[in-house]
């Protein structure tokens, strides 16, 4: 016996959790060597951002990798899963700066130096919780290789890619059209910007034509744009304002001329068909004012106010200056209308802050030839989506790609490596600090204050955290990694920056296979967020349900790309399946002898029930090894809870209790090893979801191996296929389940036995033959008798019609006569009653008049109803 290893009684999580992952770290099981004679497997943890917890998305895409990881790593590969987080530079600083101003402290007044510091106190403290939460949810990373995208090392590989890119002609440094948001007061990319639907007006605003009665009119979102207005442009193919091109226009508020523009870029059926051209202001108007010639006047600062360019309006916000100057052109005259408008709006992911374009001098990257070979690889499936759908997110974002705005206004991040000599003006791109000027020799240098985007470090991630540039052995062994896991919200963001930065450093692609995972959304299919109040800590699931149950509930039904909702009740649904497996365990431990299966270890003289389960077991095996290898995860594991739960627990178990508590010493030897096998094969089949119930359980076994962890996962095994066995053993579970239910329904205790007369078709007999003690053993049957003819079944016997043929039981062989008639003819009278009452009520014209009609109706479905379960109670008091 092996109880007395002291398992517990109950299953408590809490017990061994965190023992158990104490252990795997204390073995190294989690930190791989470069093994030449393996292959390695690789998994790079997308970092998250160091501005909180991690929330249940986190929980989500950590658990799909770490079940890849540990299945990989059961199938003897190398496995890395290497952890780390990003230091998500607006994002962070943010926050920082918000909680320092509840203390009172400005992030200018501090200074940069000692803004940074309180940043690393932030960075440290919540790298710790993210580590601690990675480990709670029992994710097998590599916390020996973690990496932080603003380590040292990564830190010289940006200024490395940086440079590089520079020297190539691939990062410039231009005045531009950028997204800018007021709030936050630096530039950001196009990714970074979420456009959502808002109401707005369009304001009719007439441009008065110089030495003319004449006016133009054009119609604006944004007329507080007008100040930096450079012309208005009109189709050449407009036959309205064609004798007005080349005309010149008094600019209102401002009395500057500006000119009258063809240009093809305006839509003659849109607006007005005249558009008011601000090219420091709108990245179309930029265009067209490149174009034409026109100068660029940019009329509001950092913070969205007004400058100085900006006349009697300078100083106002841009939402002030825009009432104050439509009041003014309305005093004038010169506001025709204004029109309500909905339009999408760019704003700020970060602070929904609505961005606004405006021109200033960032630096960029060069789009074009870095998209297209990136565009190419997964076009030749060097690097697969899946599902495959999500290709065409990537190849709208990478085909119609702009140059990439890289440099922030901020503090914390990667600080661009450019350094301007104060004397000369020279521009120096160093990956060291340099002392002098290249040009002129001066020692006046000053640093460039901005820092990179995040994603610009980001984007390097599947090889600066396996220490490129330099030629380490675990970037010439790790590299290229085998599968990225993340959600479709950051395709564009990152994994198409990842893949062309792959490219363009490693010389290949970063990843195989890209696994795109949906969003967990809440019960009734909303997103989870803070303001909306519906986010669930998953720290809080696990110290409720245990680690074991939320990772469960997050793989059970999800499929690549789906969103997934979040039940309470699933969660509780993935415990009481632990709790399933936790006790049918201990039920097999309390039963196992191991000196019998030792003495039988090699004998294969199965029962029909063993046959089945190895033959189920074996097909599992190889169904759910398919399923992983094509990350249909939720559907592997639907099969392993299927067997696990069915067949093993509810049907295996019970089959084999009349061996396990008889006197046959070979048969309980030969059921102690195939039980072993079953138990032992389904934990490590469960292991890469379950990692801490299917852990305790097994060290518990005396297994082959000290943890499942690094046990080896399970192959198909040819000779345990057997066809036929499943086939009778399913015929077999099925007459049970029928004879059962039968007996349920006319509510005959278990411990009343009743003969089964079994009328079975020669191709189905012998399955009976070799079940027939299963039947009696689980469907409380006295005795299984064979006929040939129907005309031996007894009167008044109860029928069962099974898949093969028919099986009947003597109703007084289920039922004492003398009761059941008295049950019967409680239940006649009580019927009889109900029926009068419901005659009464619907033939009573008050009642059909008032009532609702659909309460008639109920009322005489009723009436119906009871009319049947009348006729069945009659039918059956005349059996008897």
């Amino acid at each position: 016996m092996l109880e007395e290893k002291n398992i517990s009684t109950t299953y408590n999580p809490k017990e061994f959790e965190e023992r158990l992952y104490k252990t795997w770290e204390e073995k190294k099981y989690f930190t791989p060597e470069v093994d030449k004679n393996k292959k390695p497997y690789t998994i790079i943890m997308p970092p998250p951002n160091i501005t909180g917890k991690l929330h249940l998305g986190h929980a989500l895409d950590n658990t799909l990798q770490d079940m890849l990881i540990r299945f990989k790593r059961m199938q003897g590969f190398s496995t890395l899963w290497l952890p780390g987080e990003d230091h998500a530079s607006i994002a962070t600083e943010v926050k920082v700066e918000n909680e320092l101003l509840k203390q009172g402290l400005k992030k200018k007044e501090m200074g940069r130096e000692a803004f940074l510091e309180k940043v690393w106190e932030w960075t440290d403290e919540y790298r710790e919780r993210i580590r601690t939460q990675l480990k709670k949810m029992g994710c097998s990373a590599d916390f020996t290789r973690e990496a932080f995208t603003m380590d040292e090392n990564l830190n010289k590989a940006v200024k490395h890619v940086f440079v590089k890119l520079h020297n190539e002609g691939l990062i410039y440094q231009g005045n531009r059209i950028t997204n800018w948001c007021p709030k936050c007061q630096t530039a950001l990319s196009d990714a970074e910007i979420e456009y959502e639907e808002q109401e707005g007006n369009f304001w009719h605003i007439k441009y008065p034509v110089k030495d003319s009665n004449e006016f133009l009119e054009i119609a604006t979102t944004r007329p507080e744009t007008l100040l930096g207005d450079t012309a208005v442009a009109v189709n050449p193919n407009d036959e309205r304002f064609k004798h007005l091109i080349g005309k010149t226009l008094i600019l209102p508020l401002v009395g500057r001329e500006i000119p009258v523009v063809a240009d093809d870029y305006v839509d003659i059926e849109f607006g007005t068909g005249a558009v008011k051209i601000t090219p420091a202001h709108d990245p179309n108007d930029y265009e067209v004012g490149k174009r034409h010639n026109l100068p660029q006047i940019r009329v509001m600062d950092d913070k969205g106010t007004i400058n100085e360019l900006g006349g009697k309006y300078q100083g106002l916000d841009r939402y002030d200056a825009r009432n104050q100057m439509v009041k003014d052109l309305d005093e004038q005259g010169l506001l025709v209308k204004i029109k309500p408008h909905t339009h999408n709006v760019g704003t700020h992911d970060r602070c929904s802050t609505v961005i606004e374009p405006i021109i200033s001098k960032q630096w960029y990257v060069k789009m074009e030839s870095l998209a297209k070979p990136a565009v190419d690889a997964v076009k030749e499936k060097k690097t697969k989506f899946i599902p495959e759908r999500f290709e065409k997110t990537y190849f709208n974002w990478m085909e119609n790609i702009q140059d990439w705005c890289i440099s922030r206004q901020l503090w914390w991040g990667h600080r661009i490596p450019v350094w301007y000599c104060k004397d000369c003006g020279e521009i120096i791109v160093s990956e060291g600090t340099p002392t002098t000027c290249s040009k002129c020799n001066s020692e006046s240098l000053y640093q460039e204050t901005d820092v990179l985007d995040t994603w610009f470090s980001s984007a390097l991630w599947p090889f600066s955290t396996l220490g490129w540039p330099d030629k380490t052995d675990d970037l010439k062994y790790f590299y290229p990694t085998s599968t990225l896991v993340t959600g479709y919200d950051i395709i564009f963001f990152w994994v198409a920056r990842m893949i062309f930065s792959g490219i363009h450093n490693m010389g290949e692609v970063p990843f195989e296979n890209v696994l795109i995972h949906g969003i967990i959304r809440d019960s009734e299919g909303k997103k989870m967020s803070k303001s909306l109040g519906n986010g669930v800590d998953p720290l809080d699931v696990i110290e409720t349900y245990g680690a074991d149950a939320l990772r469960f509930m997050l793989v059970n039904g999800n499929a690549p790309g789906n969103d997934i909702r979040f039940f309470p009740e699933k969660v509780e649904s993935a415990r009481n399946f632990a709790n399933k497996i936790w006790n049918a365990s201990r039920f097999v431990m309390m039963n196992l002898d191991r000196d019998l299966m030792d003495k039988y270890k090699d004998c294969t003289e199965y029962s029909l029930a063993d046959k089945y389960i190895l033959s189920k077991l074996n097909t599992i095996v190889k169904e759910v090894t398919d399923n992983i290898e094509n990350f249909e995860l939720g559907i592997a594991l639907q099969k392993i809870y299927d067997f696990m739960w069915t067949e093993l627990c509810d049907w295996y178990i019970e089959l084999a209790k009349p061996v396990l508590y008889g006197n046959d010493e070979k048969s309980k030897g030969v059921v102690y090893n195939v039980l072993f096998k079953v138990l032992t094969t389904g934990l490590q089949l469960l292991h890469p979801v379950m990692p801490f119930i299917t852990e305790e359980i097994y060290t518990h076994l005396d297994a082959e191996y000290e943890s499942i962890t690094i046990s080896k996962w399970p192959v198909y095994e040819e000779n345990l296929h057997d066809e036929i066995a499943e086939k009778d053993m399913t015929l077999i579970i099925e007459a049970i389940k029928a004879l059962r239910n039968v007996r349920a329904e006319m509510n005959v205790p278990p411990s009343r036995k009743a003969k089964v007369i079994a009328y079975i078709a020669d191709e189905s007999k012998r399955a009976f033959e070799n079940g027939r003690s299963y039947i009696e053993k689980l469907a409380s049957a006295s005795e299984v008798a064979f006929i040939t003819d129907k005309q031996e079944v007894p009167e008044n016997a109860v029928s069962v019609v099974v898949q093969g043929g028919e099986l009947f039981m003597p109703l007084l062989d289920l039922v004492d006569r003398e009761k059941e008639l008295d049950r019967l003819n409680k239940e006649k009278t009580k019927l009889e009653g109900e029926i009068l009452r419901v005659e009464k009520k619907v033939n009573n014209p008050g009642f059909v008049n008032k009532a609702p009609k659909e309460v008639v109706d109920a009322e005489r479905a009723k009436g119906e109803k009871y009319k049947e379960m009348l006729e069945a109670v009659l039918a059956r008091i005349s059996s008897l």
